[in-house]
């Protein structure tokens, strides 16, 4: 087996970072979407009990019953815009989570790329090597046929 240069470890180090910069983007995605989907279920929940409170005003209700509508609307409100509040921490936390992700993705794109280069270079200095051994080898034919 061939022995390991420091670039290779640096490109496995750089691999793994990025595929656990990937997972933890997955990770704060669907948080995000669990967060959006609970925010949009008290929003709904909002809306229907509104319309029975509305549809409570107009067949009539008592000063208490009013009262009671409007604490729970409040509180409702107030979970809303709590609600919202960890949807926006989530968005912020997926944009945190790219940006690692893709400062990863770079570095490990870049240690391919010096890679390539240093193979490139390997086979150059290869293909020198067999030329010079096959015009030595040429140069020796001929003076053998002398």
């Amino acid at each position: 087996m061939a022995k390991q240069s420091a670039l290779d470890t640096l490109i496995e180090l750089a691999t793994t970072q990025t595929d656990e910069a990937a997972k933890r983007l997955g990770v704060a995605v669907r948080a995000c979407q669990d967060t959006e989907q609970k925010l949009d279920m008290l929003m709904q929940y909002r809306e229907d009990y509104e319309a029975r409170f509305r549809t409570g005003l107009s067949s009539g209700m008592t000063a208490m019953g009013y009262r009671n509508f409007q604490l729970f609307l409040e509180k409702l409100d107030t979970a809303i815009a709590g609600q919202q509040q960890i949807v926006d921490n989530a968005k912020r936390r997926i944009a945190e989570e790219r940006g690692a992700w893709q400062t990863a993705e770079r570095k490990r794109m870049s240690y391919g790329t010096l890679a390539a280069r240093k193979e490139t270079i390997e086979q150059r200095k290869e293909s020198k090597r067999d030329q010079k051994m096959m015009d030595e080898y040429a140069t020796r034919l001929a003076n053998y046929k002398r």
